[in-house]
């Protein structure tokens, strides 16, 4: 199975700032001892194009060059340096390559983004180009150059912050279905309208999370009727755990990861493929939410393994229906 990753690439932060960045080195770290099974590949950056599918050319060049305002840069909550850009386009171009993998062997995943507060002419909330909405946008243009084949993509959003950038992106296109499950009371304070909305209460617990998370599911298999998407974008936040700093839930680790296998399952039993992006985990223990996103490589890992002898069939089958 492959992941791909762009910690080699670290932003500079101020001393005392916030910002876990050292989350992402640490789960790749971990994931190279204890998952054999994953092969992990350094990202190439997103180019000036493929972010222009989703991004004004204004906000692409004033991220290239240093000239945002400082109330825009306030916003995303980073300081600019070349380090940033570098980042923050090889995260979009980990979410690209994911994509394309998850379409040719079932599950695949990036070992951060899941940028999902920004926008299409900004950034916002530690997000600066939105790399779920670029590579949706690639990979339906992608399919329709190779194939002529209309791709549609379900955004299934499970951060604890709503992603409010995904949804006021593709707010009006029908190819494009967003989902996202947040805290009701969290960040941020402004929604955007997703095709699916559930906001929960503080200190909501495994079994009601679990219970919602089952009925937006259905919501959305139910509006798909018979054409179902053909790709999935799974944002495995881990900050609804209830170690993290900012979260507000109270999900356990065991409830997180039995999250990520129905998510899993329920993808795999209609044969939608699924590319992974982290989002957010502030864990006042780093190391919780370091765990949080092990778990879910983990479970990502079984549902690739389950996707294989099903894809061997397939192929099998394909070419005795060739065989003269």
């Amino acid at each position: 199975m492959k992941a791909f990753y762009s910690d080699h690439f670290v932003l500079p932060l101020p001393a005392g700032h916030r910002f876990p960045m050292p989350k992402y080195r640490l789960l790749r770290d971990r994931l190279a001892r204890e998952f054999p099974g994953i092969g992990l590949h350094a990202a190439e950056p997103a180019s000036d194009g493929e972010l222009a599918l989703v991004h004004t050319p204004r906000y692409i060049e004033a991220i290239a060059q240093g000239q945002l305002s400082e109330p825009e840069q306030r916003e995303i909550g980073f300081p600019w340096s070349p380090a940033m850009v570098e980042r923050s386009r090889r995260s979009v171009g980990a979410t690209i390559a994911s994509a394309r993998a998850a379409l040719a062997e079932g599950v695949s995943g990036n070992l951060a983004g899941g940028t999902h507060h920004a926008h299409a002419d900004r950034g916002s909330g530690y997000c600066v180009f939105n790399d779920i909405a670029v590579a949706a946008r690639l990979m339906q243009a992608e399919s329709h150059r190779a194939h002529r084949r209309l791709l549609r993509v379900a955004v299934i959003d499970l951060d604890v912050h709503q992603g409010n950038g995904t949804a006021a992106i593709f707010r009006d296109d029908p190819t494009v279905f967003t989902l996202s499950i947040h805290g009701e009371r969290n960040f941020p304070f402004r929604k955007e309208c997703s095709d699916v909305d559930v906001e929960l209460p503080d200190g909501c617990t495994d079994e009601p999370y679990l219970d919602a998370l089952d009925k937006a599911l259905r919501a959305l298999w139910q509006r798909h009727g018979d054409d179902p998407p053909n790709l999935i974008f799974y944002l495995a936040g881990a900050d609804p755990h209830e170690g993290d700093r900012l979260g507000r839930l109270r999900l356990s680790f065991a409830g997180l990861a039995e999250r990520d296998r129905r998510v899993f399952a329920a993808a795999r039993e209609r044969g939608i493929p699924v590319a992974i992006a982290m989002g957010g985990g502030y864990g006042h223990d780093i190391a919780d939410t370091v765990q949080v996103q092990a778990n879910t490589w983990r479970e990502a890992l079984a549902s690739w393994q389950a996707w294989q002898p099903e894809r061997r069939h397939q192929g099998r089958d394909a070419m005795e229906q060739s065989a003269p």
